[in-house]
């Protein structure tokens, strides 16, 4: 049997949890070959044991007994925790992955799973992640501030709690107001491994983005056929 908690060279820690043995092997046998320092548990609670220090990402599965991984990424955002999130899980129907995105999640893999599916949206999650030099401190559309340096959105002062997937596109639309941006763009910018994503995955996340907006919904909009922009006109 293959041990977890396997101690490597890397510093980019990542937590499975994952109520099956025989993935949590699987996974920590594969990640541990990327150089990944991997910790396996069993449930969610266990899971919130292992949270200190935080883990660079953690791969989740959804249904487990007791807590179930939605419930535990809902009470992680609710601290304002930002670990990257990606489920696991058999429950594959859009709503699911709606539900998914909506608690926080950063990306959705469906079960059975291809291992080089898991690496290369873990790979593109965690360089998502991964602090970069910010280019500008602020970006500030009358009453809507981006802040580069938090990674923060506040709309009338409001904070507005975006996962890192939503504030990436939030910040890529509002770098050309106006200007439209097709699926294929943002998924080539946002997502980097196209092939695992889907035009539907973007339009979820925009739904979930411009849900959170409020009553600012309308600076993003679409148009059908070309894609989405920003635009502070309600027009």
């Amino acid at each position: 049997m293959y041990l977890c908690n396997m101690k490597l060279k890397t510093k980019q820690k990542i937590l499975v949890a994952d109520d099956e043995p025989v993935i949590c092997e699987i996974l920590a046998f594969n990640l541990a070959n990327e150089g990944y320092e991997v910790t396996c548990v069993h449930s969610a609670e266990a899971a919130l044991q292992k949270l200190s220090p935080e883990p660079a990402l953690i791969l989740l599965d959804v249904m487990m007994g007791g807590m179930s991984g939605y419930q535990l990424a809902e009470k992680l955002r609710q601290r304002k925790s930002r670990i990257p999130i990606i489920f696991l899980t058999a429950k594959d129907t859009e709503n699911d992955m709606l539900t998914g995105f909506s608690v926080g999640g950063d990306d959705y893999i469906s079960k059975p799973f291809s291992v080089k599916e898991v690496l290369a949206r873990v790979k593109a999650v965690l360089k998502r992640a991964a602090p970069a030099e910010a280019k500008l401190e602020k970006r500030v559309f009358d009453d809507i501030v981006l802040d580069f340096e938090l990674k923060e959105v506040t709309v009338a002062g409001r904070h507005i709690p975006l996962t890192k997937t939503e504030f990436e596109i939030l910040a890529m639309l509002s770098e050309n107001p106006d200007r439209l941006y097709s699926r294929e763009e943002i998924i080539d910018r946002i997502w980097e491994n196209r092939q695992y994503t889907t035009e539907r995955t973007v339009d979820v996340h925009i739904v979930r983005l411009r849900k959170k907006l409020g009553d600012r919904a309308f600076v993003i909009s679409n148009r059908p056929g070309f894609g989405y922009r920003f635009s502070i006109s309600d027009d």
